[in-house]
Protein backbone atom coordinates (compact mmCIF):
# COMPACT_ATOMS: atom_id res chain seq x y z
CA UNK A 1 0.00 0.00 0.00
CA UNK A 2 2.39 2.90 -1.41
CA UNK A 3 0.24 5.68 -1.40
CA UNK A 4 0.77 8.59 1.07
CA UNK A 5 -2.62 11.33 0.57
CA UNK A 6 -2.27 14.54 1.98
CA UNK A 7 -5.69 16.22 2.25
CA UNK A 8 -6.48 20.00 3.43
CA UNK A 9 -8.01 19.88 6.83
CA UNK A 10 -9.54 23.07 6.66
CA UNK A 11 -10.54 25.85 4.14
CA UNK A 12 -7.32 25.78 1.67
CA UNK A 13 -4.02 27.47 2.31
CA UNK A 14 -2.90 25.41 5.09
CA UNK A 15 0.29 24.94 3.72
CA UNK A 16 0.27 21.84 2.65
CA UNK A 17 2.96 22.36 -0.17
CA UNK A 18 5.77 21.80 1.79
CA UNK A 19 4.37 18.52 3.69
CA UNK A 20 4.31 17.53 -0.21
CA UNK A 21 8.22 18.62 -0.29
CA UNK A 22 8.73 17.27 2.99
CA UNK A 23 6.91 13.34 2.02
CA UNK A 24 8.81 14.05 -1.76
CA UNK A 25 11.95 13.42 -0.32
CA UNK A 26 11.43 9.49 0.28
CA UNK A 27 9.05 9.20 -3.11
CA UNK A 28 8.87 8.42 -6.35
CA UNK A 29 5.99 9.84 -8.28
CA UNK A 30 4.03 13.39 -6.59
CA UNK A 31 0.49 13.82 -8.22
CA UNK A 32 -1.85 16.44 -8.17
CA UNK A 33 -5.44 15.25 -8.00
CA UNK A 34 -8.09 18.14 -8.29
CA UNK A 35 -8.17 21.78 -8.79
CA UNK A 36 -6.73 24.12 -11.44
CA UNK A 37 -4.48 27.37 -10.84
CA UNK A 38 -6.48 28.65 -8.37
CA UNK A 39 -4.43 26.29 -6.04
CA UNK A 40 -0.89 28.26 -4.66
CA UNK A 41 2.02 26.35 -3.20
CA UNK A 42 4.91 27.84 -1.42
CA UNK A 43 8.15 25.74 -0.60
CA UNK A 44 10.73 27.35 0.64
CA UNK A 45 14.58 26.32 0.27
CA UNK A 46 16.87 28.24 2.02
CA UNK A 47 16.20 31.91 0.55
CA UNK A 48 14.48 30.85 -2.85
CA UNK A 49 10.45 30.79 -2.07
CA UNK A 50 9.22 28.54 -5.22
CA UNK A 51 5.23 29.39 -5.64
CA UNK A 52 3.67 26.85 -7.73
CA UNK A 53 0.22 27.01 -9.04
CA UNK A 54 -0.33 24.00 -11.17
CA UNK A 55 3.12 22.17 -11.31
CA UNK A 56 2.88 19.64 -8.35
CA UNK A 57 5.58 20.56 -5.62
CA UNK A 58 7.07 17.29 -5.63
CA UNK A 59 9.03 18.64 -9.09
CA UNK A 60 11.70 20.47 -6.85
CA UNK A 61 13.40 16.51 -5.91
CA UNK A 62 15.47 14.91 -8.89
CA UNK A 63 14.22 11.76 -9.33
CA UNK A 64 11.04 12.14 -9.00
CA UNK A 65 7.73 12.27 -11.51
CA UNK A 66 5.49 14.64 -11.04
CA UNK A 67 1.49 13.86 -12.52
CA UNK A 68 -1.25 16.56 -12.81
CA UNK A 69 -3.99 14.11 -12.77
CA UNK A 70 -7.80 13.98 -14.49
CA UNK A 71 -9.29 15.63 -11.80
CA UNK A 72 -7.82 19.00 -12.47
CA UNK A 73 -8.86 21.96 -14.71
CA UNK A 74 -5.81 22.92 -16.76
CA UNK A 75 -5.30 26.71 -18.14
CA UNK A 76 -2.94 25.93 -20.93
CA UNK A 77 -1.26 29.03 -21.04
CA UNK A 78 -0.50 29.49 -17.24
CA UNK A 79 0.48 25.68 -17.38
CA UNK A 80 3.45 27.17 -19.92
CA UNK A 81 4.43 29.89 -18.35
CA UNK A 82 4.91 28.15 -14.87
CA UNK A 83 6.84 25.76 -16.43
CA UNK A 84 9.35 28.53 -18.32
CA UNK A 85 9.60 30.29 -14.45
CA UNK A 86 10.51 27.21 -12.76
CA UNK A 87 12.99 26.58 -15.41
CA UNK A 88 14.38 30.00 -14.63
CA UNK A 89 14.86 29.26 -11.56
CA UNK A 90 17.05 26.29 -12.45
CA UNK A 91 14.78 23.55 -12.09
CA UNK A 92 14.38 20.97 -14.46
CA UNK A 93 11.47 20.01 -15.76
CA UNK A 94 11.16 17.52 -18.93
CA UNK A 95 8.31 15.21 -20.22
CA UNK A 96 10.82 12.32 -17.98
CA UNK A 97 9.60 14.17 -15.01
CA UNK A 98 6.21 16.22 -15.52
CA UNK A 99 3.52 14.06 -16.59
CA UNK A 100 -0.12 15.59 -17.89
CA UNK A 101 -2.99 13.49 -17.56
CA UNK A 102 -4.87 13.15 -21.14
CA UNK A 103 -8.24 13.23 -19.29
CA UNK A 104 -8.17 16.53 -17.61
CA UNK A 105 -10.11 19.21 -18.41
CA UNK A 106 -8.49 22.28 -19.98
CA UNK A 107 -9.75 25.85 -18.62
CA UNK A 108 -10.26 28.37 -21.56
CA UNK A 109 -10.81 32.63 -21.74
CA UNK A 110 -14.15 31.81 -22.02
CA UNK A 111 -14.27 30.12 -18.80
CA UNK A 112 -12.48 33.24 -16.74
CA UNK A 113 -14.67 35.59 -18.95
CA UNK A 114 -18.10 33.28 -17.04
CA UNK A 115 -16.07 33.49 -13.53
CA UNK A 116 -15.92 37.09 -13.80
CA UNK A 117 -19.84 37.29 -15.12
CA UNK A 118 -21.25 35.60 -12.65
CA UNK A 119 -19.49 36.26 -9.56
CA UNK A 120 -20.60 39.91 -11.26
CA UNK A 121 -24.37 38.55 -11.08
CA UNK A 122 -24.09 36.94 -7.52
CA UNK A 123 -23.49 40.54 -6.20
CA UNK A 124 -23.46 40.61 -2.63
CA UNK A 125 -23.50 36.59 -2.54
CA UNK A 126 -20.34 36.02 -4.25
CA UNK A 127 -19.05 32.98 -3.43
CA UNK A 128 -15.68 34.88 -3.51
CA UNK A 129 -14.13 32.65 -6.36
CA UNK A 130 -10.62 32.97 -7.55
CA UNK A 131 -11.81 34.58 -11.08
CA UNK A 132 -9.60 31.45 -12.64
CA UNK A 133 -12.34 30.33 -14.76
CA UNK A 134 -12.06 26.92 -12.12
CA UNK A 135 -16.11 26.77 -12.18
CA UNK A 136 -17.45 26.77 -15.36
CA UNK A 137 -14.36 24.66 -16.25
CA UNK A 138 -15.85 22.08 -14.19
CA UNK A 139 -19.61 22.82 -15.26
CA UNK A 140 -18.57 22.28 -19.15
CA UNK A 141 -16.85 18.69 -17.72
CA UNK A 142 -20.15 17.55 -16.25
CA UNK A 143 -22.30 18.85 -18.64
CA UNK A 144 -20.32 17.05 -21.26
CA UNK A 145 -19.07 19.64 -23.12
CA UNK A 146 -15.38 20.45 -22.53
CA UNK A 147 -12.41 20.50 -23.79
CA UNK A 148 -9.85 17.77 -22.76
CA UNK A 149 -6.18 18.15 -22.76
CA UNK A 150 -5.81 15.13 -25.17
CA UNK A 151 -7.56 16.77 -27.62
CA UNK A 152 -4.24 18.75 -27.99
CA UNK A 153 -2.42 16.13 -29.21
CA UNK A 154 -4.15 16.98 -32.82
CA UNK A 155 -4.03 20.02 -33.90
CA UNK A 156 -6.58 20.38 -36.53
CA UNK A 157 -9.38 18.94 -34.63
CA UNK A 158 -8.41 20.64 -31.34
CA UNK A 159 -8.35 24.11 -33.23
CA UNK A 160 -12.11 23.54 -34.22
CA UNK A 161 -12.85 22.64 -31.09
CA UNK A 162 -11.54 25.51 -29.64
CA UNK A 163 -13.33 28.17 -31.83
CA UNK A 164 -16.21 26.44 -31.07
CA UNK A 165 -16.36 26.67 -27.42
CA UNK A 166 -15.49 30.19 -27.49
CA UNK A 167 -18.15 31.04 -29.95
CA UNK A 168 -20.64 28.99 -27.94
CA UNK A 169 -19.91 30.77 -24.75
CA UNK A 170 -19.52 34.28 -26.33
CA UNK A 171 -23.01 33.51 -27.40
CA UNK A 172 -24.41 33.63 -23.60
CA UNK A 173 -22.01 36.19 -22.71
CA UNK A 174 -23.73 38.83 -25.02
CA UNK A 175 -26.75 37.41 -24.27
CA UNK A 176 -26.03 38.39 -20.80
CA UNK A 177 -24.26 41.50 -21.53
CA UNK A 178 -21.22 41.13 -20.76
CA UNK A 179 -18.34 41.47 -22.78
CA UNK A 180 -16.90 38.77 -24.84
CA UNK A 181 -13.87 36.65 -25.45
CA UNK A 182 -11.65 37.91 -28.74
CA UNK A 183 -11.97 34.13 -30.37
CA UNK A 184 -8.83 34.56 -33.43
CA UNK A 185 -6.26 35.67 -30.95
CA UNK A 186 -7.14 32.98 -28.14
CA UNK A 187 -6.89 30.03 -30.56
CA UNK A 188 -3.82 31.07 -31.88
CA UNK A 189 -2.32 31.24 -28.48
CA UNK A 190 -3.57 27.87 -27.51
CA UNK A 191 -2.16 25.87 -30.40
CA UNK A 192 1.21 27.46 -29.60
CA UNK A 193 0.41 26.11 -25.69
CA UNK A 194 -0.71 22.84 -27.19
CA UNK A 195 2.59 22.54 -29.43
CA UNK A 196 4.58 22.82 -26.24
CA UNK A 197 2.58 21.06 -24.28
CA UNK A 198 2.12 17.89 -26.20
CA UNK A 199 5.16 16.17 -24.81
CA UNK A 200 3.88 16.03 -21.76
CA UNK A 201 0.75 14.21 -22.22
CA UNK A 202 -0.58 10.95 -21.61
CA UNK A 203 -2.65 8.57 -19.79
CA UNK A 204 -1.57 9.24 -16.19
CA UNK A 205 -4.09 6.28 -14.93
CA UNK A 206 -2.39 3.88 -16.62
CA UNK A 207 0.96 5.25 -15.85
CA UNK A 208 0.26 5.29 -11.99
CA UNK A 209 -1.43 1.77 -11.98
CA UNK A 210 2.08 0.12 -13.79
CA UNK A 211 4.64 2.02 -11.55
CA UNK A 212 1.93 0.97 -8.15
CA UNK A 213 1.92 -2.00 -9.04
CA UNK A 214 5.76 -2.31 -9.62
CA UNK A 215 6.29 -1.05 -5.89
CA UNK A 216 6.34 2.79 -6.79
CA UNK A 217 6.29 5.34 -3.21
CA UNK A 218 3.27 7.79 -4.28
CA UNK A 219 2.25 11.31 -2.54
CA UNK A 220 -1.19 12.61 -3.64
CA UNK A 221 -2.02 16.23 -3.56
CA UNK A 222 -4.80 18.41 -3.87
CA UNK A 223 -5.82 21.80 -4.30
CA UNK A 224 -8.20 23.37 -1.65
CA UNK A 225 -9.22 22.13 1.65
CA UNK A 226 -11.83 19.61 3.14
CA UNK A 227 -14.06 22.95 4.29
CA UNK A 228 -14.56 24.06 0.30
CA UNK A 229 -15.52 20.49 -0.73
CA UNK A 230 -18.18 20.42 -3.82
CA UNK A 231 -20.10 17.99 -1.28
CA UNK A 232 -19.51 18.41 2.39
CA UNK A 233 -18.36 22.51 2.06
CA UNK A 234 -20.27 25.19 3.71
CA UNK A 235 -22.61 25.49 0.31
CA UNK A 236 -22.77 26.96 -1.56
CA UNK A 237 -19.19 29.14 -0.25
CA UNK A 238 -17.23 26.36 -1.98
CA UNK A 239 -15.11 25.07 -5.11
CA UNK A 240 -16.13 22.79 -7.52
CA UNK A 241 -14.21 19.43 -6.85
CA UNK A 242 -13.66 17.25 -4.19
CA UNK A 243 -10.53 18.01 -2.13
CA UNK A 244 -11.10 15.20 0.28
CA UNK A 245 -9.67 11.43 0.32
CA UNK A 246 -12.55 10.65 -2.36
CA UNK A 247 -11.62 12.98 -4.53
CA UNK A 248 -7.55 11.70 -4.73
CA UNK A 249 -8.70 8.23 -5.90
CA UNK A 250 -11.25 9.76 -8.89
CA UNK A 251 -8.82 12.70 -9.97
CA UNK A 252 -5.82 9.54 -10.42
CA UNK A 253 -6.96 6.80 -11.53
CA UNK A 254 -6.22 4.91 -8.30
CA UNK A 255 -8.02 2.36 -6.06
CA UNK A 256 -8.28 2.39 -2.35
CA UNK A 257 -6.28 -0.97 -1.92
CA UNK A 258 -3.14 1.23 -2.60
CA UNK A 259 -3.58 4.00 0.39
CA UNK A 260 -0.83 3.60 3.20
CA UNK A 261 -1.54 7.04 4.71
CA UNK A 262 -3.80 9.98 4.72
CA UNK A 263 -2.01 13.18 6.18
CA UNK A 264 -4.40 15.81 7.08
CA UNK A 265 -2.62 19.43 7.13
CA UNK A 266 -4.10 22.27 9.25
CA UNK A 267 -3.07 25.20 10.69
CA UNK A 268 -2.28 26.06 14.32
CA UNK A 269 -5.15 28.75 13.95
CA UNK A 270 -8.16 29.12 11.15
CA UNK A 271 -8.26 31.19 8.11
CA UNK A 272 -10.49 31.56 4.99
CA UNK A 273 -10.07 33.66 2.18
CA UNK A 274 -13.69 34.66 0.43
CA UNK A 275 -17.16 34.02 1.38
CA UNK A 276 -18.92 31.23 3.60
CA UNK A 277 -19.40 31.11 7.55
CA UNK A 278 -16.52 31.13 9.59
CA UNK A 279 -17.43 30.69 12.91
CA UNK A 280 -14.05 31.13 14.68
CA UNK A 281 -13.25 34.64 13.00
CA UNK A 282 -11.61 37.57 14.60
CA UNK A 283 -12.28 41.09 13.21
CA UNK A 284 -10.02 42.37 15.79
CA UNK A 285 -6.66 42.98 16.84
CA UNK A 286 -6.62 39.31 17.52
CA UNK A 287 -7.44 38.58 13.67
CA UNK A 288 -4.93 41.18 12.50
CA UNK A 289 -2.06 39.62 14.33
CA UNK A 290 -3.11 36.44 13.35
CA UNK A 291 -2.75 37.79 10.14
CA UNK A 292 0.63 39.79 9.70
CA UNK A 293 1.34 42.83 8.06
CA UNK A 294 1.83 40.99 4.59
CA UNK A 295 5.52 41.70 4.01
CA UNK A 296 6.77 38.17 3.42
CA UNK A 297 5.20 35.52 2.17
CA UNK A 298 4.48 33.53 5.59
CA UNK A 299 1.86 36.27 6.35
CA UNK A 300 -1.80 35.61 5.79
CA UNK A 301 -2.18 36.47 2.06
CA UNK A 302 -3.38 34.23 -0.23
CA UNK A 303 -0.51 33.11 -3.00
CA UNK A 304 -3.19 33.38 -6.02
CA UNK A 305 -5.79 36.03 -4.92
CA UNK A 306 -2.94 38.40 -2.53
CA UNK A 307 -6.28 38.42 -0.92
CA UNK A 308 -5.87 39.10 3.04
CA UNK A 309 -6.91 35.79 4.90
CA UNK A 310 -9.82 35.66 7.54
CA UNK A 311 -8.38 34.73 10.44
CA UNK A 312 -9.40 33.51 14.19
CA UNK A 313 -8.72 30.80 16.56
CA UNK A 314 -8.52 27.19 16.07
CA UNK A 315 -12.39 25.57 15.06
CA UNK A 316 -11.98 22.29 16.44
CA UNK A 317 -15.55 21.23 15.11
CA UNK A 318 -14.72 21.79 11.90
CA UNK A 319 -11.08 20.36 12.08
CA UNK A 320 -13.24 16.92 13.57
CA UNK A 321 -15.46 16.91 11.07
CA UNK A 322 -12.34 16.93 8.17
CA UNK A 323 -10.93 13.98 10.27
CA UNK A 324 -14.26 11.92 10.09
CA UNK A 325 -14.85 12.10 5.98
CA UNK A 326 -11.74 11.67 5.17
CA UNK A 327 -10.37 8.92 8.03
CA UNK A 328 -7.21 10.72 8.46
CA UNK A 329 -4.24 8.65 9.84
CA UNK A 330 -2.28 11.30 10.70
CA UNK A 331 -2.24 15.15 11.51
CA UNK A 332 0.29 17.85 10.98
CA UNK A 333 0.25 21.27 12.05
CA UNK A 334 1.50 24.46 10.37
CA UNK A 335 2.28 28.12 11.63
CA UNK A 336 2.62 26.97 15.08
CA UNK A 337 5.03 29.73 15.64
CA UNK A 338 2.84 32.00 14.86
CA UNK A 339 0.81 31.22 17.82
CA UNK A 340 4.29 32.65 20.00
CA UNK A 341 3.53 35.48 22.50
CA UNK A 342 -0.23 34.92 23.18
CA UNK A 343 -0.78 34.79 26.75
CA UNK A 344 -3.69 32.74 26.70
CA UNK A 345 -5.04 30.86 23.44
CA UNK A 346 -8.62 29.62 22.30
CA UNK A 347 -10.27 26.50 20.55
CA UNK A 348 -13.61 26.30 19.49
CA UNK A 349 -14.24 22.65 21.01
CA UNK A 350 -18.06 22.93 20.03
CA UNK A 351 -20.82 24.99 18.93
CA UNK A 352 -23.88 26.08 20.59
CA UNK A 353 -26.98 26.44 17.91
CA UNK A 354 -30.68 27.03 19.15
CA UNK A 355 -29.97 25.81 22.57
CA UNK A 356 -28.09 22.64 21.83
CA UNK A 357 -24.47 21.56 22.38
CA UNK A 358 -23.15 20.63 19.18
CA UNK A 359 -19.97 18.56 18.47
CA UNK A 360 -20.12 18.26 15.03
CA UNK A 361 -20.93 21.38 12.51
CA UNK A 362 -24.41 21.60 10.62
CA UNK A 363 -24.92 20.69 7.32
CA UNK A 364 -25.89 24.23 5.69
CA UNK A 365 -24.61 27.43 5.61
CA UNK A 366 -27.00 29.63 6.94
CA UNK A 367 -26.94 27.30 10.18
CA UNK A 368 -22.93 27.47 10.37
CA UNK A 369 -23.32 31.12 10.28
CA UNK A 370 -25.23 31.29 13.36
CA UNK A 371 -23.52 28.81 15.55
CA UNK A 372 -21.45 30.17 18.28
CA UNK A 373 -18.37 28.73 19.35
CA UNK A 374 -17.43 27.11 22.93
CA UNK A 375 -14.42 28.13 23.37
CA UNK A 376 -11.79 26.32 25.88
CA UNK A 377 -8.85 28.67 26.66
CA UNK A 378 -5.16 27.03 26.95
CA UNK A 379 -2.43 29.16 28.37
CA UNK A 380 0.28 30.47 25.41
CA UNK A 381 3.82 30.86 25.62
CA UNK A 382 6.49 33.44 25.01
CA UNK A 383 9.31 31.54 23.22
CA UNK A 384 10.66 31.95 20.02
CA UNK A 385 10.30 28.20 18.73
CA UNK A 386 11.86 29.14 15.51
CA UNK A 387 14.89 27.10 16.08
CA UNK A 388 12.93 23.85 17.26
CA UNK A 389 13.38 20.83 15.80
CA UNK A 390 12.71 17.80 18.37
CA UNK A 391 9.34 17.92 20.71
CA UNK A 392 12.21 18.18 23.60
CA UNK A 393 12.96 22.13 22.29
CA UNK A 394 9.41 22.86 22.14
CA UNK A 395 7.76 24.94 25.31
CA UNK A 396 5.74 22.82 27.82
CA UNK A 397 2.68 25.22 27.14
CA UNK A 398 2.85 24.20 22.80
CA UNK A 399 3.25 20.84 23.66
CA UNK A 400 0.09 20.80 25.35
CA UNK A 401 -2.23 22.66 22.95
CA UNK A 402 -0.32 20.04 20.09
CA UNK A 403 -1.79 17.80 22.46
CA UNK A 404 -4.62 19.18 23.36
CA UNK A 405 -6.03 19.73 19.43
CA UNK A 406 -4.81 15.66 18.91
CA UNK A 407 -7.70 14.76 21.49
CA UNK A 408 -10.08 16.85 20.26
CA UNK A 409 -10.20 15.51 16.83
CA UNK A 410 -9.54 11.85 17.94
CA UNK A 411 -6.14 12.07 15.56
CA UNK A 412 -2.62 12.09 16.33
CA UNK A 413 -0.44 14.91 15.24
CA UNK A 414 3.14 13.83 13.58
CA UNK A 415 4.51 16.72 12.66
CA UNK A 416 4.00 20.32 13.11
CA UNK A 417 5.98 23.40 11.23
CA UNK A 418 7.50 26.31 12.78
CA UNK A 419 8.38 28.55 10.26
CA UNK A 420 8.06 28.60 6.52
CA UNK A 421 11.55 27.01 5.81
CA UNK A 422 11.53 23.50 4.57
CA UNK A 423 13.75 22.37 7.33
CA UNK A 424 11.76 24.44 10.12
CA UNK A 425 9.46 21.12 10.99
CA UNK A 426 9.35 19.03 13.86
CA UNK A 427 8.80 15.83 14.12
CA UNK A 428 6.10 14.13 17.15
Amino acid sequence: MPVTILIGAQWGDEGKGRFVDWFAKSADIVARYSGGDNAGHTVAVGDTVYKMHLVPSGVLHANVVAVMGNGMVINALNLVKEIDHLRGMGVTITPDNLLVSSRAHLITPAHIAQDKAREQQRGAGAIGTTLRGIGPAYFDKTARKGLRVGEMLNLTTFEDALRRALAEANEQLARDGFEQVEIEENVARYLEAAQQLQPFIRDTSIYLHERLQAGARVVSEGAQGTLLDIDHGSYPFVTSSSPTVGGSLTGLGIGVTHIERVLGVAKAFSTRVGGGPMPTEQNNAIGDRLRGSGENFWDEFGTTTGRPRRCGWLDAVMLRYAAAINGFTELALTKLDVLSGFEELKIAVAYELDGVRMAYPPSTAEAQARAVPIYETLAGWTENISNARQASELPENALKYIGRVAELCGVPIRMVSVGPERSQLVTL
